[in-house]
């Protein structure tokens, strides 16, 4: 359970990361970002699953493919569409903190799993990260550096809701496949990078016929290769890495605890916003992410007793 647990936080640092990162290209249309993010996933999944490409296809069936076509797009395309564009709507502050409702989310539709505490027991941890997450919408520059109007910044919200959602569902529906799949965490994370490479590359294209001025708006030259660079962190270390880190989280936790652990994605992205703003947080943020991350430990613990009970029991 520790390695699983060291592994969904590393996960996470590499996905607030991701959050993050919209905001250093606000010349591209978030289509086009997201777009070239999982077109490069896929190539560089591709290439690493070479060596065993034939033996995967041989392992792959009908339902295998199209559990990927959903999560490749559930957890990968429409999520980060959605972030992208709430970040530059509303900013990384804000859609950060929206985004921190996913492990309330995730504890709720995971709480039928057999190895999953009851939802009564999770009810008072979920409260105390409810209560950080309520306290951090009162701070008066939640919406510090956005430039955009009201309706844009409601927009943005709805997509960061939207997010919550879609990741939500692809959590508890990938973690519940892929420990009955004859599929490793590796070979798993792999398929599915080829799957939203395959994806992302038709998308690309059509969006390009569609509507060409989401991709081109004269950027500079420097523009574009900060573009590229952005690209291929959240290609490498923001799909491939933290989606294979977490398959192998998946494996080693209940659905519930893992979805409690997505608050450090929250709070890794808040971080490196406060390092960018070049501030500390205030006393109410500091108590607000207290409260966050008091949550998440007490939930935690609940997990370690239980997993003490039954080791003595055996």
């Amino acid at each position: 359970m520790r390695q699983g647990i060291i592994f969904a936080i590393l996960a996470c640092a590499l996905w607030g990361g991701t959050i993050v990162a919209p905001w250093f290209i606000p010349e591209f249309n978030p289509i086009l970002i997201s777009s070239v993010r999982f077109v490069l996933y896929g190539l560089i999944s591709l290439v690493l699953a070479l060596p065993s490409l034939k033996k995967l296809i041989k392992k792959l069936g009908k339902a295998d493919i199209y559990k990927l076509i959903q999560l490749s797009i559930a957890g990968n395309i429409l999520y980060f569409a959605c972030i992208g564009t709430a970040v530059q709507f509303a900013g990384i502050t804000m859609t950060s903190l929206i985004n921190g409702l996913m492990p309330v989310s995730i504890a709720f539709l995971g709480r039928g799993e057999q190895s999953s505490l009851p939802f009564s027991q999770l009810k008072l941890p979920l409260c105390m990260v409810a209560l950080g997450l309520i306290l951090i919408n009162f701070i008066p520059d939640v919406f510090l550096g956005v430039h955009s109007s009201t309706a844009q910044r409601i927009f943005g919200m709805a997509c960061v809701v939207a997010a919550v959602g879609s990741w939500s569902w692809f959590a508890i529906h990938n973690a519940r496949y892929l420990k009955e799949s004859a599929f490793n965490s590796h070979e798993w994370s792999s398929l599915m990078g080829i799957m939203t490479g395959l994806i992302a590359l038709p998308a690309a294209i059509l969006t390009v016929v569609v509507m060409p001025k989401a991709w081109f708006l004269q950027q500079t030259t420097q523009q574009w290769l900060t573009f590229g660079a952005v690209s291929l962190f959240l290609a490498i270390a923001g799909s491939w890495v933290a989606n294979a880190l977490w398959s192998a989280s998946t494996r080693r936790l209940p659905i519930s605890l893992g979805g409690q652990l997505m608050v450090f994605e929250t709070l890794f992205a808040c971080s490196y916003s406060y390092i960018f703003a070049g501030r500390l947080p205030s006393l109410l943020e500091t108590i607000a992410i207290g409260c966050i991350l008091g949550g998440v430990f007490w939930v935690i613990r609940l997990y370690m007793r239980v997993q003490t009970l039954q080791k003595a029991q055996v």
